[in-house]
C-alpha cells in the first residue's frame, strides 16, 4: 500500500503492507445534479418545510442576512445573486437589505475581506457589516441558563436568513442552520455557556438527537426568529453540489442527510492505527485547525491504538488561548478537568486534544520543533513513515490500519 498525504502546499508518501490495510476513508460516491449557482437557484425555487422565500418577505421589511466569516469556506459570493434576485422579486428594496457577518469569537474582518465573501453584486448593492458583541439585545435566557443576546441590527430586523456551509462539527454535530444565530451573532458569554456543554457524551460530530449543544442552539435561535436559510454542501473541492434552502430545521436536516450520504463512511471495526491528514493547506497551518481531523479520527481508533496525525502546523498552535492552555497544563488530563471548571473558547480545542489522549496516543507529523511537540502531550515527527514504523513497532506486526486522506471532512461509523 502506498499513498500520498496532504502536508502543507505539498505532500508526503506513506508505504505498508497491504495485510495491514483495513481502508482508505474517502468521501462515498454520490449522484448529484446542478453544480454551483445552477444548484443555489434550484435549492431556492423548491424550499423545504417553507414557501419560497419570495412569498414571505413583504415590502418595507428590514432583512438581515446572516452568513459565516473568512474563517468558514462559505462560498457567500455564489450565493447571493440567487438570494437577492429571489429578495428582489419579493419587493425588498437595496437600502432595506443588510448582510452581517456572523463573526461568533472571531476577529474583525477588513474592507477588502468583506468585499472578497460579499462578491461585487451584494458589495455594491446592500449593506455590510460585521457583527458586533458589545452591540446585542437581550432576548432571555434558554432552559439550559444561554444568555441570548444577538447582534441588534439582526435582532430587530423584520426578516432573518442564515446562509452557511454544512459539514461535521465536533460537538454540535453539525454546522448550518441555527448555527448562524448562536454562536453567529451572539455575544462570547452566550457561546461559552453553549459551547461548555461540548464535554457531554452525547455533544459529538454527526449526532443531531439528543445533543445538548445543537439542541440549546437551536433553542436560542427560536427565540430569535429565522424565516428562511439557504446551506450548501461542498466537495473536498470546495464546489458547491447541494444546496438546501426553507425552514430552520427542516431545511438544514436534509442537508445534513446528504453530507452523511457523501462524508459518512462506514468502517467494519476500530484500527490499532490510525493516519489521519487534514488534506494540506490551507487546513493544517496550525494545530488549532488540524484538530478537526484528530477529532473525527478518534471515531476509527482502538481503545489503546495510536493516532498518526499529519499536519504542517507551520504556523504553531494558532490561537492564544488554546496555546495558553497547552503550554501551562502540568498534564493531558488536567486538561479536561479545566474544561469542566472554566470553560474557555480556545481551551475547548485543548480540551479536545486531551480527550483523544485518555484513549490513544498521538503521533504528530509536522513543522514544529519536538521538543515544543513534546511540551503538549504529543510525540514529535518529520515524516508521516517514520511516524508510522514507530506506530507499528507499538502496535505489533499485525496491527490493522485505516488511513483518513481528508480527516476533517470523512467521518468513520462503525458498521
Amino acid at each position: 500500500m502506498q499513498i500520498e498525504l496532504g502536508f502543507g502546499a505539498g505532500t508526503q508518501t506513506l508505504t505498508f503492507p497491504d495485510k495491514n490495510l483495513l481502508g482508505v476513508l474517502t468521501p462515498n460516491a454520490v449522484e448529484h445534479g446542478l453544480t454551483g449557482e445552477d444548484e443555489v437557484r434550484r435549492a431556492l425555487a423548491e424550499p423545504i418545510g417553507s414557501p419560497r422565500l419570495r412569498e414571505i418577505v413583504k415590502p418595507g421589511e428590514k432583512i438581515a442576512i446572516v452568513t459565516s466569516d473568512i474563517t468558514r469556506p462559505v462560498p457567500s459570493y455564489k450565493l447571493l445573486p440567487a438570494l437577492l434576485d429571489e429578495l428582489y422579486a419579493a419587493g425588498a428594496k437595496r437600502e432595506d437589505i443588510t448582510l452581517v457577518f456572523a463573526l461568533g469569537s472571531h476577529r474583525k474582518h477588513t474592507p477588502e475581506e468583506q468585499k472578497k465573501l460579499a462578491g461585487e453584486q451584494a458589495w455594491s448593492e446592500i449593506r455590510c457589516i460585521d457583527s458586533d458583541p458589545a452591540d446585542c439585545v437581550h432576548l432571555g435566557a434558554t432552559k439550559r441558563g444561554t444568555p441570548v443576546d444577538i447582534f441588534r441590527p439582526v435582532a430587530e430586523a423584520d426578516r432573518r436568513i442564515c446562509l452557511a456551509n454544512i459539514e461535521y462539527h465536533y460537538f454540535a454535530g453539525y454546522s448550518g442552520g441555527a448555527k448562524s444565530i448562536m454562536p453567529g451573532v451572539s455575544t462570547r458569554e452566550a457561546i461559552q455557556a453553549n459551547h461548555s456543554r461540548m464535554v457531554e457524551a452525547a455533544a459529538c460530530a454527526g449526532r443531531l438527537e439528543g445533543n445538548p449543544v445543537r439542541a440549546d442552539i437551536e433553542e436560542a435561535a427560536a427565540m430569535v426568529g429565522v424565516d428562511f436559510i439557504l446551506n450548501v454542501v461542498l466537495d473536498e473541492h470546495k464546489q458547491i453540489i447541494r444546496a438546501v434552502a426553507g425552514d430552520v430545521t427542516e431545511a438544514h436536516r436534509a442537508g445534513c442527510k446528504f453530507l452523511d450520504a457523501l462524508y459518512a463512511v462506514e468502517i467494519p471495526h476500530r484500527a490499532d492505527i490510525v493516519v489521519v491528514s487534514q488534506g494540506g493547506a490551507p487546513k493544517d497551518l496550525n494545530l488549532y485547525q488540524t484538530q478537526k481531523a484528530l477529532d473525527n479520527a478518534k471515531h476509527a481508533v482502538k481503545k489503546g491504538g495510536t493516532v498518526v496525525l499529519v499536519g504542517s502546523c507551520k504556523e504553531g498552535l494558532g490561537e492564544k488561548t488554546f496555546e495558553e492552555w497547552m503550554l501551562n497544563a502540568p498534564t493531558a488530563h488536567s486538561l479536561i478537568e479545566r474544561i469542566g471548571r472554566e470553560f474557555r473558547l480556545g481551551g475547548h480545542k485543548a480540551a479536545a486534544i486531551a480527550m483523544v489522549l485518555e484513549d490513544a496516543e498521538i503521533y504528530l507529523v509536522s513543522e514544529l520543533e519536538p521538543e515544543f511537540v513534546r511540551s503538549v502531550f504529543l510525540e514529535p515527527y518529520a515524516d508521516v513513515q517514520a511516524a508510522f514504523d514507530a506506530a507499528m513497532r507499538k502496535q505489533g506486526a499485525d496491527a490493522e490500519v485505516l488511513v483518513m486522506p481528508y480527516g476533517g471532512s470523512t467521518l468513520p461509523r462503525e458498521a
